[in-house]
């Protein structure tokens, strides 16, 4: 069976990618462009996993980390913030807003698939 990963990203060109490394990788994808889209699809499929951009149109990756935590039946998802905050602390920022794991954009493909594994097993 196909580990299902939701991808909130608001940029087409980054979800490009991440759907074609994560396709390559033998995941099944399912993408939402807001915060809000984010949180409706978490509840909608479970997925395995949550790639949570912060920068988001609607509400920030923060708030739908939030929200999405605070469902019971949604909390066990791991999410790994894909950001390009990338300043001194936020990373403790995404940590605090419930994140599992905090990744910086540009990423390397084989770090975040290792980081994917290494959650998800």
């Amino acid at each position: 069976m196909k580990h299902l990963i939701l991808v909130i990203e608001d940029q087409e060109d980054n979800r490009r990618i991440m759907r074609d490394l994560l396709e390559n990788a033998g995941y099944e994808i399912i993408e939402a462009v807001t915060g809000e889209d984010g949180v409706v699809a978490a509840e909608t499929h479970r997925p395995d996993l949550i790639l949570m951009d912060i920068q988001l149109p609607d509400f920030d990756g923060y708030e739908a980390t939030r929200r999405i935590k605070a469902n019971p039946d949604l909390q066990a998802i791991p999410i790994i913030a894909v950001t390009s905050y990338a300043l001194s602390g936020d990373d403790v920022k995404a940590l605090e807003a419930g994140c599992d794991a905090y990744v910086s954009k540009p990423f390397s493909p084989r770090a975040l698939l290792a980081k994917i594994q290494e959650i998800i097993r």
